[in-house]
C-alpha cells in the first residue's frame, strides 16, 4: 500500500471504532511493524493539528483515538447530546491522585495515606469511569487493586500516567492534613446539622 492509502486505512479504522485502538491492531491493519505505524500516526496527528480541521488524533498509552477538537464543543452540543457533568470534590480529587500515582493500589493503602475511609470516594471514581478494578492482590484477603482508566487520561489531557507531574512527600502530608480537617469538619457538621459542599471540579465525561 502507498502512504496515502495507509493513512486512509488508519483514519477509517479510528473513525469506525470510535474508541481508542491499540497500535498493534493498527499495525496489523496496514501490514507494517509497530514502530513504523506509530510514526505514520504521529505524522497524521501533526497535520491534523496544523490544519483548520474539527478533528484530531490523540494518543492514550499504547493506543490512538480519533476525536473532535475541544474548541468546537459549544457547536457540537447544539446537535449532539451534551455529555454528563461529574463533580469532583477535594476528597475525590485527592483519592484519584493517590490512585494515579500509586497504582495498582488497594483501598487500605489509600486509607493509610489519607487517614480516612475511602470506600465512597473509590466507588464514585469507578462510577465516573476515572478508576477501575485491576484484579486482586496476592495477599491475605485478596484485596482489590485499583488504577486509572483511559477516561482519566482523556479528562486530564495526558497521554499516559508517565506525564503526570512528580508528586512530593509534602503533598502526601498535605493530603493527610486535609483528611484530618475533613474528619473534624464532618464532626462539626454532625453536631450543628449543617453540611457545606467541598471545593469542586466539574468534568465533562
Amino acid at each position: 500500500m502507498d502512504l496515502d492509502r495507509i493513512e486512509a486505512v488508519i483514519e477509517a479504522v479510528l473513525f469506525t471504532m470510535g474508541d481508542s485502538v491499540e497500535v498493534e491492531k493498527l499495525a496489523a491493519a496496514i501490514e507494517h511493524d509497530v514502530d513504523t505505524t506509530r510514526k505514520i500516526v504521529h505524522n497524521m496527528m501533526d497535520r491534523y493539528e496544523a490544519a483548520n480541521r474539527g478533528i484530531r488524533i490523540i494518543e492514550l498509552e499504547n493506543a490512538f483515538q480519533l476525536c473532535t477538537k475541544t474548541e468546537y464543543y459549544d457547536e457540537l452540543i447544539k446537535v449532539a447530546s451534551q455529555p454528563r457533568k461529574y463533580v469532583l470534590t477535594d476528597v475525590l480529587l485527592e483519592t484519584l491522585s493517590i490512585i494515579a500515582y500509586k497504582q495498582p493500589v488497594t483501598k487500605l493503602e489509600i486509607e493509610k495515606i489519607r487517614g480516612v475511609s475511602c470506600d465512597h470516594a473509590v466507588n464514585k471514581l469507578v462510577e465516573y469511569g476515572l478508576a477501575k478494578e485491576l484484579g486482586r492482590l496476592d495477599a491475605p484477603g485478596r484485596p482489590m487493586l485499583f488504577g486509572t482508566t483511559e477516561d482519566f487520561l482523556r479528562s486530564f489531557g495526558v497521554q499516559s500516567i508517565d506525564e503526570l507531574p512528580v508528586i512530593s512527600e509534602d503533598l502526601v502530608e498535605k493530603f493527610k492534613d486535609e483528611a484530618q480537617m475533613e474528619l473534624e469538619a464532618q464532626q462539626r457538621d454532625l453536631e450543628s446539622g449543617n453540611s457545606d459542599d467541598d471545593n469542586q471540579l466539574t468534568l465533562d465525561i
